[in-house]
């Protein structure tokens, strides 16, 4: 059976692979070859480049601009070809050198022939492209991170006066307005986005086991240190000076741990839009066409906040299980890091689709502000917690046990309160003021502290 999206697997690249195309290039097999011969070609040009290796002549020009020509256009059929030759050396690392000795054969490259992948372990190569992929899918994220944080913030200030009931516990609770709750969810967003960009990807590219054995057997006058560490950081990479034959992987840990706390956040975020849809507090605009039960026409559902919520349920299972499983390597190297590498792109393509699945619900949303008024007018029992603040402040005796009797567990209405206010011996302006208080107007910095964001 021909590869179509109605044949894939993996819903990734079959139901919501419209959702992520841009990850493909990044965490796909073309993906990690294209990386891999991009390093291949970087470490090549460094030894080319380095004082003290003469027998890996200077580049020209032309040839320098051959070698980087290489390394950028890499195409499908590149990879194609590089995946033929793998069949053979049932090696994939092997079969990039292999490759590009077959492409500069016959110009004026070839000379550095045995030059390439000198002194490199396969993980060298590996563990730079793995960071590269990463580096790069990262910023596929961090861009759809950027536009949810934009739309709730833009949202955030738009609704920062309009007053909703609170609820603690699943109970009503002193007002808030909708603005401010969206921007408590901006604000925690952009502290795990700022997490996440802290993070400089490690890399290693120092031999075998990490000791530049095979580097200094050849030039032991060479500076291999200095010179891993120009190439790593020219790729926008951060040296490990301290390995096994494998980079550690505890950057990819932090990264993964990151990016699964910004997707929690997210998720809290969608189980409370679906409360509050459920509420009524936000109604859905009707997208003509579609059905939200094949049996109850009525239905408008919060699909979109649902399918987020499942897509971060599995981009941080897969996300955790990698963090707590790449930290972990049998003395200086196993293969189990291998094959789990392979599957970042799912974690990072989950991520993605529900963001995007998100975005689309937001744009769905519309604040039913009668709706939230009636809830308000419904719940003058929230008023206790001023009058009785108040009361303590004039120093009369047992104010929350005199509010608790008169308010817990029943329902009191605008004129029970008035009137047990206007029974209390206050000064004037306090009681003129408790007496103008509505649970609408009862929102304290709610306005002000929206326009944070």
């Amino acid at each position: 059976m021909n590869f179509d999206s109605l044949t894939a697997i993996s819903p990734i690249d079959g139901r919501y692979a419209s959702k992520c195309p841009e990850l493909r290039e990044v965490f796909s097999e073309y993906g990690l070859i294209k990386r891999r011969i991009l390093v291949e070609c970087t470490w090549l040009e460094a030894l080319c480049d380095a004082p003290g290796i003469k027998e890996c002549k200077k580049l020209s020009a032309a040839e320098r601009k051959a070698l980087r020509a290489i390394a950028s256009g890499v195409t499908l059929e590149d990879a194609a070809r590089v995946k033929e030759i793998e069949k053979t050396t049932n090696h994939d690392v092997k079969a990039i050198e292999y490759f590009l000795k077959e492409r500069i054969k016959g110009t004026k490259l070839e000379s550095r022939t045995e030059f390439i992948h000198f002194a490199c372990t396969s993980e060298d190569i590996n563990n730079m492209s793995h960071a590269l992929m990463l580096r790069d899918g990262k910023k596929v994220l961090r861009d759809a991170m950027d536009e949810m944080t934009g739309r709730l913030a833009a949202m955030a200030k738009s609704s920062a006066k309009i007053p909703m009931l609170a609820h603690t516990h699943g109970q009503p609770a002193s007002p808030t307005t909708v603005g401010k709750e969206l921007a408590v969810v901006v604000a925690r967003l952009r502290r795990q986005a700022a997490e996440i960009d802290r993070l400089v990807m490690p890399a290693k590219m120092n031999g075998a086991v990490g000791n530049f054995n095979a580097h200094l057997s050849a030039y032991p006058d060479v500076d291999w240190e200095a010179l891993s560490d120009k190439v790593i950081r020219s790729l926008g990479l951060r040296q490990n000076r301290l390995t096994t034959q494998i980079e550690s992987h505890d950057g990819i840990a932090e990264l993964f741990d990151a990016l699964s706390r910004w997707n929690s956040v997210l998720l809290d975020f969608d189980r409370d839009v679906w409360m509050y849809v459920s509420m009524g507090y936000f109604k859905q605009r009707t997208v003509k066409g579609e059905i939200g039960s094949s049996t109850m026409p009525h239905k408008v559902n919060p699909i979109d906040f649902e399918n987020s919520e499942g897509n971060l349920g599995l981009a941080n299972a897969v996300l955790g299980f990698m963090a707590r499983k790449l930290a972990v390597s049998r003395m200086q190297r196993d293969l189990t890091d291998s094959t789990t590498l392979r599957n970042m792109g799912v974690g990072f393509g989950y991520t993605l689709i529900a963001i995007r699945s998100t975005l689309k619900g937001l744009g769905k949303l519309e604040i039913n502000a009668d709706r939230l008024a009636e809830d308000l007018d419904r719940n003058w029992e929230v008023l206790a917690e001023p009058i009785q603040t108040v009361m303590r402040k004039v120093g009369m005796d047992h104010p929350y046990e005199r509010l608790k009797e008169l308010t817990r567990g029943r329902r009191v209405n605008a004129e029970i309160m008035k009137d047990f206010v206007k029974a209390l011996p206050l000064p004037k302006a306090d009681k003129d003021r408790l007496l103008k208080l509505t649970p609408a107007s009862y929102t304290g910095l709610a306005a002000k502290l929206a326009k944070l964001v």
